[in-house]
């Protein structure tokens, strides 16, 4: 007997949106070890402003992939609001990481 694939069936997952998947998370995956490099210097230089800063980036990571794993249940007419926002808060995680760099540099 022939099944059709209805709501409840578990879909393959779209090859774009796994591309895109993984696009970000090397991109986050880069900035946080470039973070938990910064947070090894905060530490030594006992900077708690810089360290306020990284655990407050940690926390944006951490957001940034909840809202990956919805991208996975989002509908398709909600996923290109979603990406966007994707998109926005990895820019402006990657700039702070910029941002931070050149404070425990400098």
């Amino acid at each position: 007997m022939a099944t059709t694939n209805t709501p409840s069936t578990p879909q393959a997952p779209n090859p774009t949106l796994k591309a895109y998947e993984d696009k970000v998370r090397a991109q986050v995956q880069e900035a946080k070890a470039k973070l938990e490099q910064f947070e090894a210097k905060a530490k030594e230089q006992h900077a708690e402003a810089e360290i306020t800063a990284i655990n407050r980036l940690k926390t944006a990571r951490q957001d940034i992939d909840k809202k990956l794993q919805g991208l996975k249940t989002a509908h398709d007419e909600h996923l290109v609001r979603a990406k966007a926002e994707i998109d926005q808060d990895v820019s402006k995680f990657k700039a702070s990481i910029d941002t931070l760099s050149g404070k425990l540099r400098g």
